[in-house]
């Protein structure tokens, strides 16, 4: 196969999946706590025509080696975990993060989860869970008689019970973890995350506190995706898929010229 046909049908093939990571992007530009991706790629090994030569002194000129590229591929999808735009809701189980942080979770099969998204809900049992019925951690259990919930910047969560002029009472106080390369976690779908070697183990402290970020009540952290920028790059990316198939077209008529001088 022609070297360049294999360079921009790679060229066509980065493109194509530098728009689906875009996509996903733009699919969940209203999802609570969802971080924008970005397509990373790296290009391919060289063939080395000729290499370096010295031309007369050594001392004066030395003539670089000449190499053909030979295409691209895809390095990675970094996750950009910057602080999305705060949405107030006025809800009172409705929390946001402002600054580093994961709320912790308990999934099905027992494991812990991180996410952003902090619509809590109450369950038929009394605890603060997630919209997908997943249990905070540490479990926080509010009275079925309490009138008030506030829950403060530093976590601590209060509850009025019965009549609104009695004392709050405590009745829990939230934990966050945070991960030095919070790029490094694995999404796990439902605005969830997990820890992998890349990201490190969790550090679990209170809000403002340990670099922990503080709790906002009655707002939402919205998703972190700029419409703006995803448009930009999709019309880049639209650009850069036409005109690698223009260079295999080129390719190809420059293989169908030299076949019918052999004929």
């Amino acid at each position: 196969m022609d070297p360049a046909l294999r360079a921009a049908a790679s060229g066509m093939m980065a493109q194509q999946l530098r728009t689906e990571v875009i996509a996903n992007n733009l699919a969940n530009v209203n999802t609570t706590g969802f971080k924008r991706s970005r397509a990373q790629f790296e290009d391919l090994l060289y063939q080395t025509v000729q290499g370096s030569a010295v031309i007369g002194d050594p001392e004066n000129q030395t003539a670089p080696a000449i190499q053909i590229g030979r295409g691209t591929r895809l390095a990675g999808v970094q996750r950009l975990h910057s602080q999305g735009t705060m949405e107030t809701t006025n809800r009172p189980l409705d929390l946001a993060i402002e600054g580093e942080g994961f709320f912790q979770v308990q999934t099905g099969g027992g494991q812990t989860a991180y996410t952003r998204d902090g619509s809590f809900q109450i369950s038929d049992q009394g605890t603060l869970v997630t919209s997908q019925g997943y249990p905070l951690q540490p479990a926080i259990r509010v009275p079925s008689d309490a009138s008030t919930i506030t829950i403060s910047r530093t976590g601590i969560v209060t509850a009025v019970r019965g009549n609104q002029s009695a004392e709050p009472q405590e009745i829990g106080r939230l934990e966050l973890a945070r991960f030095a390369n919070p790029a490094g976690m694995q999404a796990l779908g439902e605005n969830l995350y997990q820890p992998t070697p890349a990201s490190g183990e969790p550090t679990v402290g209170f809000p403002q506190e340990e670099g922990m970020g503080r709790v906002v009540q009655g707002a939402l952290e919205g998703s972190n995706v700029e419409i703006v920028q995803e448009m930009v790059d999709m019309i880049t990316a639209m650009r850069a898929y036409e005109i690698n198939s223009k260079a295999i077209k080129n390719s190809e008529s420059m293989l169908e010229i030299a076949n019918n001088l052999v004929r």
